[in-house]
C-alpha cells in the first residue's frame, strides 16, 4: 500500500473484535481504519458518499472474515527480528514478549518492530524479577535479582528506566524442570506488585503450580501466566479472581506439548507441523521444532501426576466465572532453539485449544484481540473501529464457526500495509 492510498474491503463478514457484526464494508488509509459499514442501510448511504479513485484499491471479501490482527499475549523474541516476521506471516500482528535482554538490545528492537511494517510490533517486559539462585537465574548468573522486598523498588525503577512496557515475575522453585531452587516469597511479590502498581506497570506473574498461582493471587499481580497442572483451580480461588479482576494467560499450547504424550489433548500442537495451511509458510527448522522439538517446555515431562486436562478444566471454569482469559503460547522459539511452541503458527493452535476448553470460537477470537488490546492498554489497536490502527487479517470462511478457519489466510495488513505473504512463504522454503 503506497502513503496515502485508501483501500476498501468490500462484502466481507466482519468480526471486529468484540463481536460478528455481519457482512459489510471496511475502508482505511494512512494506516487507520476510517470507515466500518455493517449494515445495509449504512453501506447504501456510504456507497454515494464515498470518494474513490484511481489509487483506491477495492478488495472483494465475499467468503471471507475480517479480524483485527492477532496478538500473543505471551512470547520470548530473544532479540530475533525472524520471530517477529514468522509471527505476522500467520496474521499475529503484535507479541507481548515476557522476558528479553540485554535491555539495550530489547529496546531497539522494540523500536525496530514499532517502525517496520514487515515485523509484528513488540512490547517487552524486559529482564524479569525473580529470586537469587532461581529460575531462570541459577543459569544466567549475570541476571538481577531481588532478594527481598526491601529490594523490590529499585528492582522495578530499573526495568522501568531501561524501557520495560510492564513486569514479569517469576514465581517458580524449578520443580517442574526438575530442580529444587529457591523462589521468591509472597512478601517480595507483593513489593514487586505494589512498586510497579505505584510506577503504572502491569505485573505478569509465572505460576506452574498450586501453590504459585495462590502466591500469586495473594500478592495482588495483575496477570497470571500458565496454569497448575497437578489440579484443577478450585472454586474459591476462580470466584477470588474474578472479583479482584485478574486476567489469565493459560498457554494452553506449550502446557500441552509438555506433558506426556498419552496426557495430551487431541488437539495437539504438534499436528501443525503436519497442517499445509500453517507448514506451507514455515522455515524447515520450525517444522522440525514443532514436530520433534523438546526445549523451552515449562514442564518436565517426567513428572507424575501432570494432567493437560486439568488446565482445560481450569481454563472453563475462568471464563465462566467473568476471569478474561487472554491467548499466549509462550513461544520460546527462535532457529537455534528448537522449542516446538513457534512464533506465529502457535497462536492458531492455542485457539484451536481455547476452544476445546469451552470457549466459543468467538470468545476465543476475542482473547486473542480485543481482551489482550484491553488488558494491556493497547488502546489503539485489537478492533476494528475507525480510529484504529489497521492491523486486519483476512482469512478464508468463517472462523467464529470453525476455528480452524484462522489458518486459510488470504491478506495480513499491519499498520495499513500489506505483508507479502507469498514472498515469505517462498523464503521460508528455501530456508
Amino acid at each position: 500500500m503506497r502513503e496515502g492510498q485508501q483501500v476498501i474491503i468490500d462484502n466481507v463478514r466482519i468480526f471486529d473484535g468484540e463481536r460478528l457484526l455481519g457482512c459489510g464494508s471496511v475502508e482505511f488509509a494512512d494506516g487507520l481504519i476510517t470507515r466500518v459499514m455493517a449494515d445495509p442501510a449504512s453501506r447504501a448511504s456510504a456507497t454515494s458518499s464515498t470518494s474513490t479513485s484511481a489509487s483506491t484499491e477495492v478488495i472483494d471479501g465475499a467468503g471471507m472474515t475480517l479480524l483485527p490482527g492477532l496478538i500473543d499475549a505471551h512470547t520470548h523474541v530473544f532479540g530475533a527480528e525472524s520471530n517477529l516476521e514468522m509471527a505476522l506471516a500467520f496474521g499475529v500482528t503484535t507479541e507481548l514478549d515476557m522476558f528479553m535482554g540485554p535491555p539495550d538490545a530489547t529496546r531497539a528492537l522494540c523500536a525496530a518492530a514499532g517502525e517496520r511494517a514487515d515485523l509484528a510490533d513488540l512490547r517487552s517486559a524486559g529482564l524479569l524479577a525473580s529470586a537469587p539462585g532461581g529460575h531462570p537465574g541459577v543459569t544466567m548468573p549475570d541476571l538481577p535479582t531481588v532478594a527481598g522486598p526491601e529490594q523490590a523498588d529499585a528492582f522495578v525503577a530499573a526495568r522501568q528506566a531501561e524501557g520495560a512496557h510492564f513486569i514479569k515475575i517469576m514465581v517458580e522453585d524449578g520443580a517442574h524442570h526438575g530442580m529444587s531452587l529457591p523462589a521468591l516469597d509472597r512478601a517480595t511479590v507483593t513489593a514487586l506488585a505494589e512498586a510497579a502498581r505505584r510506577r503504572g506497570l502491569l505485573t505478569v506473574a509465572h505460576v506452574a503450580a498450586l501453590w504459585s498461582a495462590r502466591l500469586a493471587l495473594d500478592s495482588g499481580v495483575d496477570m497470571l501466566t500458565h496454569l497448575p497442572l497437578e489440579a484443577t483451580l478450585d472454586d474459591a480461588f476462580v470466584s477470588r479472581a474474578a472479583e479482584e479482576r485478574r486476567a489469565v494467560i493459560p498457554t494452553l499450547v506449550m502446557l500441552e506439548m509438555s506433558t506426556p504424550k498419552m496426557a495430551r489433548s487431541a488437539h495437539t500442537g504438534r499436528s501443525l507441523a503436519d497442517d499445509p495451511q500453517i507448514a506451507g509458510h514455515l522455515p524447515e527448522h520450525a517444522r522440525t521444532a514443532i514436530a520433534e522439538g523438546h526445549e523451552g517446555l515449562c514442564i518436565e515431562p517426567a513428572s507424575p501426576g501432570q494432567h493437560f486436562a486439568h488446565a482445560l478444566s481450569s481454563v472453563l471454569s475462568l471464563h465462566r466465572a467473568g476471569v478474561p482469559v487472554l491467548a499466549g503460547t509462550d513461544a520460546n522459539y527462535r532457529p537455534d532453539r528448537a522449542c516446538p511452541v513457534v512464533h506465529g503458527a502457535g497462536l492458531h493452535a492455542e485457539l484451536a485449544l481455547l476452544v476445546a476448553a469451552g470457549l466459543t470460537p468467538a470468545e476465543a477470537l476475542t482473547a486473542a484481540t480485543s481482551a489482550p488490546a484491553a488488558h494491556f492498554g493497547l488502546a489503539d489497536r485489537g478492533v476494528i473501529a475507525p480510529g484504529r490502527r489497521a492491523d486486519l487479517v483476512l482469512v478464508q470462511g468463517d472462523p467464529t464457526k470453525d476455528i480452524r478457519r484462522t489458518r486459510s489466510i488470504e491478506a495480513i495488513w499491519r499498520g495499513g500495509v500489506r505483508f507479502d505473504r507469498a514472498a515469505y512463504g517462498k523464503r521460508a522454503a528455501a530456508s
